[in-house]
C-alpha cells in the first residue's frame, strides 16, 4: 500500500482568534512495506499530522492518498487499554477475526503469552505498550502508525521493544509511519528518516537507509546519527542567524 501526502497548509485558531500554521508544504510518499520515521522537536505538529493521516482531522488544505479500504493499525503515545478487559480480550476486541495461530505467534514475539489473562492494571508500562502493539498488528494493517511507542521506557526495555517492533515489521509487508524524538530509534527502525522543522513543521531533510535493519552495524548507525545531528544543528544555526 502506498501512502501519498501533500499538505499545503494546516492551521488552527486559538482562543484569541489568532490563526497559527501547524504544517506547511508537507509532502512525502511512502511505498508499500516501507518504514518512514519522523523526527522533530516537541510541539512541531507531529500528532496533528497523524490525526490527518488516520482521517480524524479533515480541516486542512491538501490531499492524503491511500486506498479507501486500507486497514489501519494505530499505537498511541499511551496504551489506551480497556481496564476491565484482559490482555487477550483487548486485542481480540480490535481484531475479532484474528487467527488463533497468528495471534499466538504475535503474543510470543511480544513476550505476552504469560499475560494473556492479566488485566491492564496488573501490567507494567512496558507490557502495556506490548499489548497496544499486539492490538495494532492483530488487525493485519496495510498502514501502521506508531506514535512514540518507546516513550517513557528505560534504555534496556526500549531496546528490547524496538527489536520486537523490527521483527514484526520485517515479518510482514506493512507500510509503517513512526514518530519519535529518538534519532537512534529512527535509524535502527526506519528505511527513511524525515527531519522536521519547529512549528510550522516542514520536512527539512530526508535520510534514506539502504542497509536492512538486521544488518546495520554500530559504525554505520553512528555515521548516520552524526549526519542527522549535523543537519539539525545546521538548521538551528540558520534559524538563529549564526
Amino acid at each position: 500500500m502506498q501512502l501519498e501526502v501533500n499538505i499545503a497548509r494546516k492551521a488552527f485558531t486559538n482562543a484569541a482568534g489568532e490563526r497559527h500554521d501547524v504544517l506547511v508544504d508537507f509532502n512525502f510518499v511512502l511505498g508499500a512495506g516501507e518504514v518512514g520515521v519522523f523526527v522533530g522537536p516537541s510541539g512541531c505538529g507531529k500528532s496533528t499530522l497523524l490525526k490527518i493521516l488516520v482521517g480524524l482531522d479533515h480541516d486542512y488544505t491538501g490531499r492524503v492518498a491511500r486506498p479507501a479500504d486500507a486497514r489501519i493499525g494505530m499505537v498511541f503515545q499511551e496504551p489506551r487499554l480497556l481496564p476491565w478487559r484482559s490482555v487477550e480480550e483487548n486485542v481480540r476486541l480490535a481484531a475479532p477475526q484474528a487467527d488463533d495461530a497468528k495471534l499466538s505467534m504475535l503474543f510470543a514475539v511480544l513476550e505476552l503469552n504469560a499475560h494473556r489473562n492479566h488485566f491492564p492494571g496488573e501490567l507494567s508500562l512496558g507490557l502495556a505498550r506490548r499489548v497496544a502493539l499486539a492490538r495494532a498488528f492483530a488487525v493485519e494493517p496495510d498502514l501502521l502508525i506508531l506514535d512514540e511507542p518507546l516513550a517513557s521506557l528505560d534504555d534496556t526495555l526500549a531496546g528490547r521493544l524496538r527489536d520486537e517492533i523490527a521483527t514484526l515489521v520485517d515479518s510482514r509487508s506493512v507500510t509503517t509511519l513512526l514518530v519519535t524524538h529518538s534519532i537512534d530509534d529512527a535509524i535502527r527502525l526506519g528505511d527513511r528518516v524525515f527531519l522536521l522543522s519547529p512549528r510550522p513543521a516542514r520536512i527539512l531533510a530526508e535520510q534514506p537507509i539502504r542497509t536492512p535493519r538486521n544488518a546495520r552495524s554500530q559504525a554505520e548507525i553512528a555515521a548516520i546519527r552524526a549526519g542527522i545531528e549535523n543537519l539539525i544543528n545546521g538548521d538551528r544555526a540558520k534559524r538563529n542567524g549564526i
